[in-house]
């Protein structure tokens, strides 16, 4: 923390140009070292080789991007002139900028223990501050390869350090750190702890969702199957923004069971080496919860799909149809390969239970009617609605963000350089009105 801030005051004084040309610097380097970080992914989390390797090559890219953004965004500020407001001559010229907040707490999730680390690495650097990284405990030895590439690139000693250890163990310490002055935090409830001891720090927080699904009588079933595996069951549902409930309509709800349950079938289901689509979940606990809610829908009724399968971590993807709202799978969040279908007999019945979720994240909808699409997404209380395509976090550029247990502020490449600064503002007092006659 000491040598953060110390750093950070002589960061604060490198030109921005100076500060986009190491980021760029560190983007080539983080793709050149693809493959070994790629390969951390793969062991540390199970993450599918070809997913793992995209990840690292997208992270550079969001590098390079937050670079370019910066410089234009940090190179621009406002001029306001006093006459503008009722009452007042023009005696005042006032000059805004945006300037660093200082030291930068980051704390990423395991499941992009690479790309939601950078997503805030970069934009901390970029806006003059300096930055605390606190990887996940498994994403740890991935995270630390990706800082090494920053370090390559030249950055200030101090300036990026990765201190690991469980949260249960250095969490407390390190966010209730009186020289930590902001904290950008993706994970589960632990963020809404965190919130609660931050004080009056600057807070960038996402913390999970319960992405629905809605679909149409309209809809087009095979699109709608294709997302469904694409955003249910990618890298095991162990994602924000996986679709984590389908509400579908009646009327074609048989024949949309049926067309997931083929491409369910196609699944692949192994270890993260052989590329299979379907990969341990990163702990047994997660596995015990997993089967905690699948056993909980047994009992109540809901109609399996596949038969459950489980060996250790591994769980085989499942479907469960029929769900209704007292089973705690209708709610709660799996963050695994099982997938609860919820047949509705009207979109006012499929809004209501999005809404009546404490998430609110993402979601999206199914129809050919783009009317009625934009309605429902009005209506739809997450941060962000997906027409005709699976919830998903990115471009990398597009705002992120979700409502209420979902988080506080907004990701984004935009949006996280501007919440990692503050306004100052200077005011030129002049003796006498002054006008430009043109």
């Amino acid at each position: 923390m000491e040598s953060a801030k110390s750093a950070q005051k002589a960061w604060a004084r490198t030109p921005l140009w100076k500060r986009a040309e190491l980021l760029h610097k560190a983007a080539a380097i983080l793709k050149e070292h693809k493959a070994p970080i790629a390969e951390c992914l793969v062991k540390e989390i199970a993450k599918p080789a070809k997913d793992a390797v995209s990840e690292v090559v997208r992270s550079g890219d969001l590098v390079s991007y937050t670079a370019e953004e910066g410089v234009r965004i940090l190179g621009e500020g406002k001029f306001l002139v006093s006459d503008s407001f009722p009452g007042n001559e023009r005696t005042k010229y006032c000059l805004t900028s945006k300037i660093p907040l200082g030291v930068i707490l980051a704390i990423p999730p395991f499941n992009y223990p690479v790309n939601l680390a950078v997503s805030k690495i970069a934009p901390a650097l970029i806006a003059g501050n300096s930055l605390v990284l606190k990887p996940p405990t498994q994403g740890a030895v991935s995270c630390l390869h990706m800082v090494q590439c920053f370090h390559l690139a030249g950055f200030p000693k101090g300036l990026i350090s990765c201190v690991t250890g469980k949260g249960s163990e250095i969490g407390d310490f390190l966010t209730m750190h009186p020289g930590v002055n902001c904290i950008s935090f993706t994970g589960g409830d632990t963020g809404i702890a965190i919130s609660k001891k931050a004080g009056m720090l600057p807070l960038q927080m996402e913390l999970g969702g319960k992405d629905a699904c809605i679909v149409l009588e309209d809809a087009d079933l095979d699109l709608v199957a294709a997302n469904i595996i694409k955003g249910g069951f990618s890298y095991s549902g162990q994602r924000c923004t996986a679709i984590k409930v389908v509400l579908v309509m009646e009327s074609v709800a048989d024949a949309l069971v049926e067309k997931v349950k083929a491409r369910v079938a196609k699944l692949r289901v192994g270890p993260p080496e052989d590329d299979c689509d379907i990969t341990p979940v990163v702990t047994e606990s997660s596995a015990n919860f997993i089967e905690g809610l699948v056993m909980d829908a047994k009992e109540k009724g809901a109609t399996f799909c596949q038969e459950y399968k489980r060996e250790g971590n591994l769980i085989w993807p499942l479907l469960l149809d029929n769900v209704r709202p007292d089973m705690r799978i209708a709610w709660e969040e799996p963050f695994g390969p099982v997938l609860p279908v919820i047949r509705i007999n009207s979109v006012e019945e499929g809004i209501h239970h999005c809404n009546a979720s404490n998430f609110g994240l993402q979601g999206c909808v199914f129809t050919k009617d783009i009317n009625k699409a934009v309605l429902i997404s009005d209506a739809m209380e997450t941060g962000t609605v997906q027409i005709n395509s699976a919830p998903a976090r990115g471009p990398d550029h597009f705002p992120f963000q979700g409502l209420k247990d979902s988080g506080i502020g907004s990701q984004g490449i935009t949006n996280s350089i501007n919440m990692m600064t503050k306004v100052k503002t200077t005011v030129i007092n002049l003796p006498s009105p002054s006008y430009t006659m043109g």
